[in-house]
């Protein structure tokens, strides 16, 4: 099989203490906007095509900790695409492509480090026509 598109690197996840900290931060200096904020444990911003989640994890290490990194496809079938390449290639995927409630589609798999990478639709930035 073709290795199908990868979209860019816009999306990333942060474990952080102080979450109330950190999207005053993100908000209020760098102008990103709350997208969406599923209980009080985590905030989605959005700003450009940049997207950005803050994970409140109180065990998280001064200065940040890496949750997963991102990359962003432009087709929810994409992430199918993906997963059947990735299982050929006997990479480890974490968790099957899930679609979320707010229509984003996704699966996350390892890295040879073991690092989490997500593989995701993100409506807001590749809207689909309306049929």
């Amino acid at each position: 099989m073709k290795r199908p598109p990868l979209g860019h690197l816009w999306h990333v996840a942060l474990r952080v203490r102080d979450l109330e900290a950190c999207e005053r931060f993100y908000t209020d200096v760098l102008g990103l906007t709350v997208e969406w904020r599923p209980d009080a444990d985590n905030v989605y911003l959005h700003g450009s095509r940049d997207n950005l989640a803050l994970h409140r994890d109180p065990a998280a290490v001064s200065g940040g900790a890496l949750d997963h990194i991102g990359f962003v496809l432009e087709t929810p079938g994409a992430v199918d695409e993906w997963y059947a390449y990735l299982n050929e290639h006997a990479v480890v995927v974490e968790h099957a492509p899930k679609t979320h409630r707010d229509g984003a589609r996704s699966l996350y798999c390892r890295d040879p480090e073991g690092h989490l990478v997500q593989l995701i639709y993100h409506p807001p930035l590749f809207p689909q026509p309306q049929l």
